[in-house]
């Protein structure tokens, strides 16, 4: 076995006229994330870490930002093309461990429906996803609530 770990990070800026959907859960709350897919910053972050560690690129080479196809596309089903690309090259997902920052809305009684949501269109086991949140102590542009971001990290095996 090859073992491999990717690092993901993305940010997203709050706006009006937008939903929030993080994690593939759409979260109540007066603005969403801005962006040309539905900008689910935690799952984009996810995306990378999994392609950085199958050496695939990254989500914007994937899925450029200038390609009508993914135009409000889920970021739900970009993720399960993902997995569908890796699994082709005989990657295996181990686990990931991701952390969600942003200063509001309060993400604790949404974080077991993403891990659910990650894990299915993974095929993984629900205990080999972690989503945590935290916010900034109001510092930065998280804390001034301009944005929210999201960092992964994902563990692969790869059968030599």
């Amino acid at each position: 076995m090859s073992i491999r770990v990717g690092i993901g990070y993305d940010v997203h800026k709050l706006s009006e006229n937008r939903r929030l959907i993080i994690g593939g859960v759409h979260i109540p709350y007066d603005k969403g994330l801005l962006g040309h897919s539905d900008a689910d910053v935690l799952v984009h972050a996810i995306m990378d870490s999994i392609i950085g560690a199958c050496k695939k690129g990254d989500i914007g080479k994937l899925f450029p930002d200038n390609d009508p196809e993914f135009k409000n596309i889920s970021s739900m089903e970009l993720l399960k093309r993902v997995y569908r690309l890796i699994s082709k090259d005989g990657y295996r997902i181990i686990n990931i461990d991701s952390v969600i920052v942003a200063q509001k809305p309060k993400m604790a009684s949404y974080i077991e429906s993403m891990e659910k949501n990650i894990s299915e269109c993974l095929n993984i086991s629900n205990e080999d996803v972690s989503v945590k949140a935290t916010t900034e102590e109001e510092l930065g542009f998280t804390g001034r609530e301009e944005g929210i971001s999201a960092k992964a990290v994902c563990l692969v095996e790869k059968s030599l």
